[in-house]
């Protein structure tokens, strides 16, 4: 119901385009997971942390959000792969003035991949709870901060490495959502990432920066 941001600016960039001789692509991800210090929208870090703290706290790794969102279907967006859309979208002449669904290509439910994410934090996975993030995880800062003394983690400001409230509102999400790359494939970008390797090799690129425990 309320204005959308981005279609005014869609609109605008369609208005300024009329008659000139540059185009422009607009691509559009699903939740987008890669490395970044705070940044409000990123679903791998709130993982993560999450994740870390409860394993360093003696917990399972518990799904903090509603049963519906842990059965319904979900997609996410590696930034490599929003990252080679937008290099192809800036070279091919086919993606001129187009709009393309940018998605790692597979979809998921959380009930399958909740345990798998589990087990390369060699975590023990327990019944999905419903409980806000920016509740119950606000006050572990004290907590994070012996971690990173405690194995020599990257002094990076606790608010500056995850931001909850993006947790939750992906983990509420009881809904499917699906995107179609269909037209992005027949116009000619054909990259694709499997979403489970995709969490895997972050968090093993995370504990290589320093950012996670071993």
């Amino acid at each position: 119901m309320p204005p959308n941001f981005y279609y005014d600016q869609e609109d605008a960039l369609r208005r300024r385009q009329k008659g000139k001789s540059w185009s422009f692509t607009a691509l559009r991800p699903e939740a987008v997971c890669g490395y970044s210090i705070g940044n409000p929208m990123n679903l791998t870090m709130v993982i993560a942390i999450y994740a870390a703290i409860s394993k360093e706290l003696g917990l399972p790794l518990r799904f903090p959000g509603t049963m519906a969102a842990y059965r319904a279907l979900y997609q996410v967006t590696s930034a490599e792969i929003l990252a080679s859309a937008t290099d192809w979208a800036g070279s091919d002449p086919r993606a001129a003035n187009e709009i393309f669904n940018i998605t790692n290509g597979d979809h998921f439910r959380w009930e399958h991949m909740w345990p798998r994410i589990a087990k390369m934090f060699e975590m023990e996975v327990a019944y999905p709870v419903p409980m806000p993030l920016s509740d119950y995880m606000t006050d572990k800062e004290p907590v994070w901060n012996g971690m990173v003394r405690k194995h020599g983690l990257q002094p990076i400001a606790y608010n500056m490495l995850v931001s909850w409230p993006c947790g939750d509102f992906i983990f509420n999400s009881g809904f499917d959502n699906i995107s179609s790359t269909i037209k992005a494939r027949r116009a000619g970008y054909h990259d694709c990432l499997d979403t489970e390797d995709m969490f895997r090799n972050f968090f093993i690129a995370l504990r290589e920066r320093n950012i996670l425990p071993p």
